[in-house]
């Protein structure tokens, strides 16, 4: 919740910085190299957010985030039904390609608005920290998507780490180096994530995973959505 409440300040804070154009100069071309910006420190925040889901990290980043990494994976004492698991992982990678497509049409949308002169560089920015702040909602308050991947909670989540690619679509329009080389970080967080659920797949399922489970989970994200058994 304090995350949550920090990511608003810092939305409604670029509201304010939209009186004056200049206070986005970072997004134009190399101004990234030329000054220090207080929107260095937000670039620096979602760097190192990226960097904690393309590495194995085991403490203090949320499983659900985590489970594609041989650390974060305890088997289950049964034998694996593999006909189960593969089932499994095509149902929830299909579910993950219409939000996929979605999200790509909507992004299509803002890309036709940008162009039309609809919106600028500075409002699909500031799109781009309004999905920042939906980002913990979906976790903390209620998840659409979960409409559309029937997850039972944010651990399970096929898509948990497509957060910084959905946040960073906007980007692609603005150009810049940091615009750029955020969408490229995001790109490269979400190419690991999809490897490991092709090639590690059994990380990816509570019924493969038993540090999926509710028994054995130790994360406080997903109360809203489901009961914990201990």
């Amino acid at each position: 919740m304090i995350r949550l409440i920090a990511r608003i300040i810092i939305f409604i804070t670029g509201l304010f910085m939209c009186k004056d154009v200049q206070n986005f100069e970072i997004l134009e071309g190399n101004n990234f190299f030329k000054e220090f910006d207080i929107l260095h420190l937000l670039w620096g925040v979602w760097v190192c957010d990226m960097i904690y889901q393309i590495l194995p990290i085991k403490n203090k980043v949320a499983l659900g985030s985590q489970k594609l990494f041989a650390n974060r994976f305890k088997p289950i004492l049964e034998k694996i039904n593999y006909e189960a698991l593969k089932k499994y992982v095509v149902t929830t990678t299909k579910a993950a390609y219409k939000v996929f497509i979605i999200w790509t049409v909507v992004n299509i949308v803002l890309g036709i608005l940008y162009y039309t002169n609809v919106i600028n560089k500075i409002w699909l920015f500031m799109i781009s920290v309004f999905f920042y702040v939906c980002d913990l909602i979906c976790v903390l308050v209620w998840c659409p998507f979960r409409l559309l991947m029937k997850n039972k909670c944010c651990t399970t989540c096929r898509i948990f780490n497509w957060d910084h690619l959905m946040m960073f679509t906007p980007l692609i329009f603005v150009g810049g180096f940091y615009s750029t080389s955020l969408v490229i970080m995001s790109i490269l967080a979400w190419l690991v994530w999809e490897l490991c659920v092709m090639m590690y797949p059994e990380r990816f399922s509570e019924m493969t995973n038993a540090a999926l489970k509710c028994s054995e989970c130790t994360d406080k994200l997903c109360t809203q959505y489901c009961q914990k058994c201990r």
